[in-house]
Parts: C-alpha cells; sequence; structure tokens
C-alpha cells in the first residue's frame, strides 16, 4: 500500500513538472511579429500553457502540505522543519545564488548577453541578499518561497485544521477570500488556501487519498471534475473564481479519479522533479531565445518547439543529474536537498 501511494504521489509529481514547463514555455511572441499567425499560435499555446497546465502549481502545493501533515502532530513539528529546511530551505538559498552568479557572468559575456537582455547585471552584497531573498533571477521559485512561509506557519495551521468541521469552515473562507482577489502581504493566498486543502486532508481524509479504489471514489472524482469545468466556464462576476475553482477541485479529481494499480514503478528521471523544477527555466529561455533567433518568423518552429520542449528539458535535467551524482555527489546532495541521492 504504502509503495503503491509513493508511486502515484511521484507519477503525479512528474507529470506536474511536465505542465510546468509548457507554462513557461510560451513563445509565439518571441519567434512571430504582430499578424494572424502570431494570434493562431498564441492561442494554441495559452490554451494548454495559460489553461491545462495551470493546475500544477496547486497540486504541488497540495502533495506538499499533505506530506508534510501525513501522520502529523504537535512534537513532531520540529523534526519536519529540521527535514524542510535541509530539503527545501537550503536548496533554495543555493538555486537562487547559482542562478544570480549565472546572470552576473552571462551578462558580461557579448553572445549570452544578448540571448538575455537584461544588460549588465550588478555584483554586490545588497545584490546577492535580493537576489537569495527575493528569487529575482529564478522566478519560478516563487513557489518555493511561497511553500517556506507556509511551513514556517506549521502551528497555525494545524490550529485551524485540527478539527474537522472548523477546518472546512476555515478553507471554505479562504476560498471566498481567494475567489474575491483579497491581497495579503507576502503570502500568497491561493497558495494558502490549496496548501490548507492537502493539509485538510492528511489530516481528516486519509483514507479517501490512500485507501483502496473504489466506484465511490471514482464516481465523486468524476462529478468533481465535471463541477469543476462548469464552473470555471460561467460568467461570475469579479474576482478570480474561474481560475481559483478549477486549480483547486481538478488536481482533487484526477487524483480519486487515478487508480493506485496504474502506476508502476517510476524511472529514476521521474524522481528528480526538485532538480527539474530548478532548471528548467533557464533552459526553456536560452533553447526558446536562440531558436527564435535563428528562426525568426517560423510558425512551425514555434510550435514544434513548445511541444517538444518538456521532452528537451527532461533530457537536458536527466544528464546534468546524472552527471553531478557521479562526479560531485556532495553538491548535488546540497541542491536537491538530500532527495533521490542513489537514483
Amino acid at each position: 500500500m504504502e509503495r503503491r501511494f509513493r508511486n502515484k504521489i511521484t507519477w503525479f509529481t512528474f507529470c506536474f513538472s511536465v505542465l510546468v514547463i509548457w507554462v513557461h514555455s510560451l513563445n509565439a511572441e518571441l519567434f512571430l511579429g504582430p499578424g494572424a499567425e502570431l494570434e493562431r499560435v498564441k492561442a494554441i499555446q495559452q490554451f494548454f500553457g495559460d489553461s491545462v497546465a495551470q493546475i500544477a502549481v496547486p497540486g504541488f502545493f497540495m502533495i506538499s502540505a499533505y506530506l508534510f501533515y501525513r501522520n502529523f502532530s504537535m512534537d513532531k513539528l520540529m523534526v519536519k522543519w529540521g527535514m524542510r529546511i535541509r530539503s527545501i530551505l537550503i536548496p533554495y538559498v543555493l538555486w537562487n545564488l547559482i542562478y544570480y552568479l549565472g546572470y552576473v557572468i552571462g551578462s558580461r559575456l557579448p553572445f549570452i548577453s544578448k540571448v538575455m537582455g537584461k544588460g549588465k547585471i550588478p555584483f554586490g552584497i545588497l545584490a546577492v541578499i535580493d537576489a537569495v531573498v527575493h528569487y529575482s533571477y529564478l522566478y519560478v521559485f516563487w513557489y518555493v518561497y511561497q511553500l517556506i512561509l507556509l511551513i514556517a506557519l506549521a502551528p497555525v495551521i494545524y490550529f485551524l485544521l485540527q478539527r474537522a468541521f472548523a477546518g472546512a469552515a476555515v478553507i471554505a473562507v479562504l476560498y471566498l477570500l481567494a475567489q474575491g482577489g483579497i491581497i495579503i502581504p507576502q503570502l500568497n493566498l491561493d497558495a494558502l488556501l490549496y496548501y490548507c486543502a492537502g493539509a485538510y486532508g492528511a489530516l481528516h481524509l486519509k483514507n479517501w487519498v490512500e485507501g483502496e479504489q473504489n466506484g465511490r471514489k471514482t464516481e465523486i472524482g468524476l462529478i468533481i471534475m465535471v463541477a469543476a469545468l462548469v464552473l470555471a466556464n460561467l460568467p461570475w462576476p469579479g474576482g478570480t473564481f474561474a481560475q481559483v475553482t478549477p486549480r483547486l477541485l481538478v488536481p482533487i479529481a484526477l487524483w480519486l479519479i487515478a487508480d493506485p494499480n496504474w502506476f508502476s514503478e517510476p524511472f529514476n528521471f521521474m524522481k528528480e522533479n526538485f532538480f527539474l523544477y530548478a532548471v528548467h527555466f533557464a533552459i526553456v529561455r536560452l533553447i526558446n531565445k536562440t531558436a527564435a533567433a535563428v528562426f525568426p518568423g517560423n510558425w512551425l518552429a514555434a510550435s514544434l518547439l513548445y511541444f517538444l520542449m518538456p521532452v528537451l528539458v527532461v533530457a537536458f535535467s536527466c544528464g546534468a543529474g546524472k552527471a553531478l551524482r557521479r562526479y560531485c555527489p556532495g553538491i548535488w546532495r546540497l541542491l536537491v536537498g538530500g532527495r533521490y541521492v542513489n537514483g
């Protein structure tokens, strides 16, 4: 049972990683100037990148929360925090430093600087602090930043969610606030909603999440999926209802529908999702900008590259990870937070 659960987690996180790559692979405007071709290619890419793929990060938040609060009690808090310092906080700092130094060096090399298009990046202690604290050069790490804040709030979240009825009311309130587009300092309200949904599942719905597949679970998953799609396409006034609803409900529906027996033992490269998440942004940007310079105005090149991008990025990530594990195992452990060291 435990192995099947872990396999399902890995398959889901890998699929979410592929979707995240598509989110950041939009390239129509890089390749094409204004016109009908741009609008056609852009519309197709936005359907996948700005609609379908947007369930990925909420899915990540829910899985991260579920694993944190699985079998949780307050006496385990310090152990959980200690593990997350190693697996999330230290890699967060290191990756932000790597990206910052990469931009500093790249901005001083003629060809790379032209591809980057950011001018000369300043080098100094204040710039380093800004890069680390505000993920200034690794924009996709907004997710990791939010995750760190949410983990730090663990005692508060547990207090609010530990009772089933009160916890459900808290999630309903968060849902309404997120739907209204309410903004609070630093913490992303949508992220808090998705994270609390995952935590609630771990605290009160473990059998639904990890139990044997049955017809009732599948039926409820299908009902949730249909409801999410219907609600997402209704003309709700104001707020972000059409965004929050499917992003919350579709990952839940997919999890309930998917039978654990469908998922075989994952390949090793599918387990390296944190490394893939960290490197994909730079690789996507480099490939897209280089290809756009080589094939300007080519809508076919833009389209093919967009759909092939996950394959290219996963292949690079797999090769780079293998090299780091072999030649720099200590650095690899730090960069991935101790994950899949022997993969």
